[in-house]
């Protein structure tokens, strides 16, 4: 039985408390669609290709964690990309939320926390501080353990990538921090934090030589790869919550 759009809404408020992090967008309703909700896509970025598999779907809602609208107050103009995009969504009836930083942050559902259980991680301390809030973790891995070539190779199971590493830290690999998607300013921390390796989605040039000099290991798995974990397990959550048909919707991205 179709499920009310607000009471989904408010779910998500409640799980996520975006209204805790001050982001470089809008989190929550971005654009409305139908007050019934009877299937649920999720995807990791607002795009045209993402919004033309929704409307294959007969999606009714879809959830991103790259919404349509950044580092703004408000739309002042449409140009014909953002035109395409919204027409897909209004043609087909679609609302559109996006979660970003308050889904890498969340301790069951984000990206960060994910990736960790993933990699079998014992605990989960909160780290990388944004504006005053958390949005990483540096797990601790078990046993006494493991050796980077090994990590590289879960992180790549996991992620279906093939990780690019800068392996410039200690023979065995205690403690991660991660921080998923564009999170290479936060390799300070992580190395302030008694990290022994940072992961991340994508890294700028000069990472090497910050890795080098602070003695860690830095691994880059895809800021895509990296960011399909959160949407995909809200998306679950929510199908299971108000039992909805829930798709992930994949389009892959090599960056």
């Amino acid at each position: 039985m179709p499920a009310p759009t607000t009471e989904i809404l408010a779910e998500l408020d409640r799980l996520l408390e975006p209204a805790r992090f001050s982001d470089y967008c809008a989190n929550g309703l971005q654009v409305p669609g139908p007050a019934t909700v009877s299937t649920i896509a999720t995807g990791v970025s607002a795009q045209a290709e993402l919004f033309d598999l929704a409307a294959g779907e007969d999606a009714d809602l879809l959830l991103v964690h790259h919404g349509l609208f950044w580092d703004s107050p408000g739309v002042r103009t449409i140009d014909p990309t953002l035109k395409r995009r919204l027409k897909t969504l209004f043609d087909a009836d679609i609302a559109l939320a996006a979660y970003h930083l308050p889904l890498d942050a969340h301790p069951e559902h984000g990206n960060n926390a994910l990736i960790a259980r993933a990699l079998d991680a014992t605990e989960l301390e909160p780290f990388a501080l944004h504006k005053g809030q958390p949005i990483g973790f540096v797990a601790t891995l078990p046993d006494d353990g493991v050796t980077a070539a090994e990590l590289v190779a879960r992180i790549h199971a996991i992620t279906s990538r093939e990780p690019l590493i800068y392996d410039a830290g200690p023979e065995r690999i205690r403690r991660l921090g991660i921080v998923s998607g564009g999170g290479a300013d936060y390799l300070p921390d992580a190395h302030a934090a008694s990290a022994d390796a940072f992961l991340t989605g994508e890294i700028p040039e000069r990472t090497m030589g910050q890795a080098r000099e602070l003695g860690i290991h830095v691994i880059a798995a895809g800021h895509y790869a990296t960011e399909t974990f959160g949407v995909r397990s809200l998306g679950d959550h929510l199908a299971e919550r108000f039992d909805l048909k829930h798709v992930f919707l994949d389009v892959p991205n090599p960056v």
